[in-house]
């Protein structure tokens, strides 16, 4: 049986860790061929050993998503290594300290919008160039940005990653638009308390990684791989007439 994403090439940022390494890993045992782009390059290698490992075929690149000479480099890289582009995830992100906005550092601030919308916006221009490039498989090209329930309510001890997780809503409905008669679906995935490192400030107790300070209809917080689920859903031709939506992940935590 052919995998939901079989002989796409999926380029995934954030690969080395969390929710970018699980969908890396999904993508792979769909089908794809992965390329697993992170700013750490020795763990973006170990995403692409790790799918090697199972049998799949995958590539690694660094990259620095607030670099457009980089993000571009990364995009060339994909190309060069599989001959074209089909599904993307931009997923590279970080929180940021907890604070009111009285009191966020400007140079914090800064630095969570530069990773956050402006490596979202670098990467969803230099993939949509490449896709207008080509002709589009089943389904159409797909990008995924991971935007959060923070980017659909506000959260006010992490105002900086709020206020970049609405932006990453913004910048997904508007490329949606732009390209969905070009053949390029965008979507956005908007995932509550996943277990991952990023999660950990709001851990009641770092010993019991299921506590934490807020709760979910689902009494539990989610895993990584049924984010990465839902990313390579929407990235197949099973969700061919889904676009411009920011997709909740979260256990009910909106409900």
């Amino acid at each position: 049986m052919a995998g939901l994403v079989e002989g796409k090439v999926a380029l995934i940022t954030g690969a080395g860790s969390g929710i970018g390494r699980a969908t890396a890993l999904e993508f792979a045992r769909q089908g794809a061929r992965v390329v697993a782009a992170d700013i750490v390059s020795e763990t973006a290698a170990e995403t692409a050993q790790l799918i090697q490992a199972e049998g799949g075929e995958a590539a690694s690149v660094l990259v620095d998503v607030t670099d457009e000479a980089a993000v571009a480099a990364m995009v060339d890289f994909t190309v060069a290594e599989y001959g074209r582009l089909d599904c993307a995830h931009n997923n590279a992100g970080i929180l940021g300290p907890l604070s009111d906005i009285a009191n966020y550092p400007r140079e914090e601030f800064d630095r969570v919008l530069a990773v956050n919308v402006t490596g979202v916006w670098l990467c969803l221009q230099a993939e949509v160039r490449q896709m207008l490039k080509q002709d589009a498989p089943d389904g159409g090209h797909t990008i995924v940005n991971t935007s959060s329930v923070a980017g659909l309510v506000s959260n006010q001890a992490i105002p900086a990653y709020t206020v970049s997780k609405h932006a990453v809503i913004g910048l997904t409905t508007s490329a949606a638009q732009s390209y969905g008669r070009q053949g390029i679906r965008v979507n956005a995935v908007c995932p509550a308390l996943i277990e991952t490192a990023m999660s950990m400030p709001f851990q009641v107790d770092p010993d019991k990684p299921s506590t934490t300070r807020v709760r979910q209809a689902i009494d539990r917080n989610g895993q990584p791989e049924e984010v990465a689920a839902l990313v390579v859903w929407l990235s197949s031709a099973a969700s061919s007439f889904v676009t411009g939506t920011p997709v909740r992940v979260d256990g009910g935590a909106l409900a």
